[in-house]
């Protein structure tokens, strides 16, 4: 399928690992111009290099920290003429209210959950300036199901989802589109640390985490990070055009499984 990316510029955040990496080689193979933030300048001094030289597209790196405030208004200032924004920086740690404290809570929302806003906040109001452009949000479905063990990312997920919401009923009346991915379980350097954070918790043994799907995936592995980008660089593109204010679940049916289980 032809999606009619090539030559569109786009702004990724936390693209030097994982899905954002994925996200970033998907658009690089449609023929898209990045550029990509992270924290580690090296990391994605390597990773630019690799997608440049594999796709021959431009790429250009902004080593950031986009739990600063600051950070965003400078990332913002120096991309506010991109076609499409996907927002993917930021993980927020698993425990409970009494495991989470204040100030890990708070570091974590400044990323993920404002360094969202913050950033969309700044970049839609040039989109809308010029009557075009693509926001997708990179969330996860944790937002969508409460999990005690998960607490401060269900709430963080929850807010972002009600985000995407609000605002993506209102942009396209200006040329814009504003979605959103949640994906569930997909293989990762994160999703691994999740997996054993809670194969230790259930199990009392780190290592009994293939288990953990076996028992609870209904297909039994985790999504891949390019099965979230497949999802990522289609809805950015104009084939769906029509898909504005809502978020699409990626999780093999986990939670319709979780939620014929509990009827």
């Amino acid at each position: 399928m032809e999606l009619n990316l090539k030559g569109r510029s786009v702004l990724i955040t936390g693209s030097s690992r994982g899905i954002g990496l994925a996200i970033a080689r998907g658009f690089a193979a449609e023929g898209c111009n990045l550029r990509l933030a992270a924290r580690d300048p090296e990391r994605l001094k390597q990773v630019a290099g690799e997608i440049g030289t594999a796709h021959g597209v431009k790429v250009d790196i902004f080593p950031l920290d986009l739990s600063r405030y600051e950070a965003v208004v400078e990332l913002g200032a120096a991309c506010g003429d991109m076609d499409i924004l996907v927002n993917n920086a930021g993980g927020i740690p698993r425990g409970t209210l009494m495991e989470v404290d204040a100030a890990t809570w708070r570091r974590a929302w400044d990323l993920k959950v404002f360094g969202y806003i913050d950033l969309t906040r700044i970049i839609l109001a040039k989109m809308c300036e010029r009557r075009s452009g693509t926001i997708v949000n990179v969330i996860g479905a944790a937002g969508e199901r409460a999990d005690p063990n998960y607490v401060a990312g269900c709430v963080g997920n929850a807010a972002l989802n009600m985000f995407v919401q609000c605002i993506g009923g209102e942009t396209v009346r200006h040329g814009v589109r504003v979605c959103a991915v949640n994906p569930g379980p997909i293989m990762s350097e994160r999703f691994m640390q999740g997996m054993l954070w809670r194969a230790e918790k259930r199990f009392g043994d780190k290592n009994r985490w293939p288990e953990i799907l076996e028992k609870d995936l209904p297909i039994k592995r985790a999504g891949t990070v390019d099965e979230v980008a497949n999802t990522v660089v289609f809805l950015a593109s104009d084939r769906a055009s029509y898909i504005s204010g809502a978020a699409i679940r990626i999780d093999a049916g986990l939670l319709s499984t979780l939620k014929t289980t509990q009827e």
